[in-house]
């Protein structure tokens, strides 16, 4: 296959939500216009993938997941006419679209769910899942530990109960039913035609779960990721699925199947493994993270992330590694959410020391996947700890010093989300036009290193190996493709470490990030590393 069929395996993904991004029009919201204003920005960092998180309508209880028409947009983001002119645009400079697919439950305000709790012979009431008396086990299942008290909720319009993974206001539709299957390649096929390149399926595994329903007539609910994706590749060939799916490593197979099911899903394990290794320093953990999924087909592919707009998820960490992590990264219970995340962004996490920054996103930009970045990680944005639960961390674009932070020219009050004002990660001193500016910012940074790694395809790509280093504290791991090869090389401790690499004799290794080259004349070398210290290596193998 072509590696141009492949085109998620060598991308680099830029999330961001259109609420926080961009407002046009000074009502305090982003919208699809300011968005548009904004894709040379996105451009220039050397972005060729935008995943919108939901810009559907929504009463916007849960930041737009909690959706009442999946066939347009919130008239406060802008008009489908605006959605059609963002896309043109992007496409302009080479950037491709993938949109948030949120359609394991619905708003409980969307006309189904409203037709069906007023109707029990409505053909919407087999849409969502119902019980007449409340389940014994309504309470465990959960998602949001203390928030969220039963996944349960009585209606008195439709005298009967109706389940729901996630909030109250949030009602699961049912999978089991084939009239929602088809609604939902429907979906599909209406943002594909509009021109987005596929989708990230939210909260994938609720999505084909069957709880709730008496008697199921989906013997493998696994079968439907076939199904959906068989409809998204005859409506557009290269279009993919990206899930969001922090799964148990026995499941992995049953989500990549043998090529014909997903192709990508994030790597939430080693995505907890990373922030484990960092820590403690231990390469272990890396390691770890790495060997624990089996091998998935040769379509497939991880999405390798720091931070997303939840919280970082440490559930599959065992309690005591979870609290070493908390004790690094979140030590305050004002910091931990759910019993089991951080709801921190990663620079304050980090204590904004660049040299641990780099060595994140270093990891982030190597390891074997794509690299999906969240908007505000290229300079280096804080958190607001003073909003509630995931808010935290979904706080406004901070574009300059200017008002609002050039977010929005509306009064502060009127701001979907109020910007960070104080301290040392307040617009003032944290913004993309200053960092523009500064040769030695993050975000110039944050280029440089975009633009090496779409040097290094094999990262992508390739087949993927750990180096041995000798070294507890460094980590290496060389990824091979078309017969070319690249090795990274990271130290996750605050000391200096010399490690020897091995090839064979008069191998030469090129820095990709650097300006040297060493000659393996006696088939080994050492390597030396700063504190936090990394090195990207071009194999360049003798002539036979």
């Amino acid at each position: 296959m072509n590696s141009k069929d492949l085109w998620y395996k060598d991308s680099i993904i830029y999330c961001l939500d259109v609420e926080t991004y961009q407002d046009s029009d000074g009502d305090g919201i982003g919208d699809f216009r300011g968005l548009i204003t904004r894709l040379p920005e996105i451009s220039s960092l050397g972005i060729n993938c935008i995943w919108l998180l939901p810009f559907y309508p929504s009463p916007n209880r849960d930041n737009g997941y909690d959706i009442t028409d999946y066939y347009s947009v919130d008239p406060r983001l802008g008009t489908l006419g605006d959605f059609v002119e963002f896309m043109l645009r992007a496409k302009e400079y080479g950037i491709r679209v993938i949109v948030d697919l949120v359609v394991n439950h619905t708003s409980i305000d969307h006309p189904w769910f409203q037709a069906a709790r007023a109707d029990e012979n409505s053909i919407y009431r087999d849409f969502y899942v119902w019980s007449d008396e409340k389940p014994e086990d309504a309470d465990e299942g959960v998602v949001f530990p203390g928030v969220q008290e039963s996944v349960w909720t009585y209606d008195r319009k439709a005298e009967a109960y109706y389940f729901h993974r996630f909030y109250k206001h949030q009602a699961d539709l049912n999978i089991d039913n084939p009239a929602v299957r088809q609604e939902i390649k429907r979906i599909m096929g209406f943002w594909l035609q509009l021109g987005v390149s596929g989708f990230r399926v939210d909260a994938a595994p609720f999505l084909i779960e069957l709880k709730g329903l008496d008697n199921p007539t989906t013997e493998n609910p696994f079968g439907f990721l076939r199904e959906m994706r068989q409809f998204l590749s005859w409506r557009k060939g290269d279009a993919i699925i990206l899930a969001e799916a922090n799964i148990a490593m026995d499941e992995v197979k049953d989500y990549f199947g043998d090529g014909t099911k997903l192709q990508m899903i994030f790597h939430f394990m080693l995505n907890q493994h990373l922030f484990l290794a960092m820590a403690t320093g231990d390469a272990k953990y890396l390691k770890e993270g790495l060997n624990a999924p089996p091998e998935i087909p040769d379509t497939g592919q991880w999405a390798i992330f720091l931070r997303n707009h939840d919280e970082i998820d440490l559930g599959r960490l065992s309690d005591d590694e979870r609290q070493l992590a908390f004790q690094a990264f979140g030590p305050d219970e004002n910091m931990q959410i759910y019993d089991r995340g951080i709801r921190r962004r990663l620079a304050p996490m980090l204590h904004n020391d660049r040299r641990c920054l780099e060595l994140a996103y270093s990891l982030m930009f190597t390891l074997p996947g794509t690299p999906v970045l969240r908007y505000g990680q290229e300079i280096g944005m804080g958190d607001d700890l003073s909003l509630k639960e995931r808010n935290s961390v979904r706080t406004p674009m901070q574009w300059s010093r200017e008002k609002n932070a050039g977010f929005s020219k509306a009064n502060a009050d009127a701001l979907i989300r109020p910007v960070i004002n104080e301290g040392d990660f307040s617009y003032e001193k944290v913004n993309f036009a200053d960092q523009q500016r500064d040769p030695d910012s993050l975000l110039n940074w944050m280029e440089r290193i975009i633009r090496a790694r779409k040097q290094c395809p094999e990262f992508g790509f390739g087949k993927w190996e750990i180096v041995k280093t000798g070294d507890d504290g460094v980590f290496a791991h060389s990824c091979k493709w078309h017969e070319k090869e690249v090795v990274a090389v990271h130290n996750l401790r605050d000391k200096k470490a010399t490690i020897t690499l091995k090839h064979p004799k008069n191998t030469q290794l090129i820095d990709v990030l650097g300006n040297k080259v060493y000659t393996l004349q006696d088939g080994s070398e050492e390597v030396k590393l700063d504190a936090y210290g990394y090195r990207w290596f071009r194999v360049q193998y003798p002539e036979s």
